[in-house]
């Protein structure tokens, strides 16, 4: 592997001091088996009060391979993935991960991800929960309603077969992110993950679904909120416009 094909994972963190040391230990233990000497975690702090900010510092001087980007004030999940995106397609990126800080996401799977975009032909592999050998763990009945009823929502008014359109854990082939126009995707909260996968499929290419197991997050609160929820239901329906 040369240094064109170094992976990056971004990890976006508010409030996450409880989780963030925990996860990027696990994530560097995974990329240096998938991706020897070549990956990066940029973590993206949004100015968080509980000292993330601080402990990712502390991360970043014991380990060559961690990045900090501090953000001074919280302005959503899509800005910071925006701000994240940026840099590290800035530094050379070959490859870009998403994936939350809160073990939701397992990192063991950042290997399949990345096998299925470097190796595979896919140019977006997405860790999705709803296709087969994929499931929730820990999820009461209401939130499993709200988020399955999500994506078939996105589902229908987008007309596309993608499964889990709101699934945040991808790896994206960088030339993806540099032709889909990032800076005007406009979603702040969960609907940016069905923005991103809409405007890859709208540009032609492959998104493959990677079966996942999601669990809830092992500490902390989640950053779900009603807001978040209108924003996607208004936002959906405007991604049908030619450009969107």
């Amino acid at each position: 592997m040369t240094s064109s094909d170094t992976a990056w994972l971004i990890l976006p963190t508010y409030d996450e001091a409880e989780n963030v040391e925990a996860i990027v230990a696990a994530a560097l233990a995974v990329l240096e088996r998938a991706a020897p000497g070549a990956h990066r975690i940029l973590i993206v702090d949004d100015d968080s009060p509980d000292g993330t900010g601080r402990l990712a510092d502390g991360l970043a001087a014991a380990h060559d391979a961690v990045e900090v980007l501090h953000r001074a004030e919280r302005t959503g999940l899509g800005p910071a993935y925006l701000a994240g995106f940026a840099h590290a397609l800035g530094h050379g990126a070959a490859y870009v991960f998403e994936m939350d800080a809160d073990f939701s996401h397992d990192p063991a799977d950042l290997e399949r991800l990345l096998r299925r975009v470097r190796d595979e032909g896919a140019d977006v592999a997405l860790g999705s929960r709803y296709v087969r050998g994929g499931r929730v763990r820990d999820w009461g009945l209401v939130r499993r309603l709200v988020s399955r009823g999500g994506c078939l929502y996105a589902q229908a008014v987008l007309g596309l077969r993608v499964r889990d359109l709101t699934g945040g854990f991808k790896c994206f082939r960088a030339e993806v992110l540099r032709a889909i126009d990032l800076p005007t995707v406009r979603a702040h909260g969960y609907a940016f993950q069905v923005e991103l996968t809409n405007r890859a499929l709208r540009a032609g290419y492959r998104v493959d679904e990677v079966p996942i197991t999601f669990r809830d997050r092992l500490h902390g609160r989640s950053k779900m909120s009603p807001r978040i929820a209108i924003e996607a239901m208004w936002l959906v329906p405007q991604l049908r416009r030619p450009g969107r």
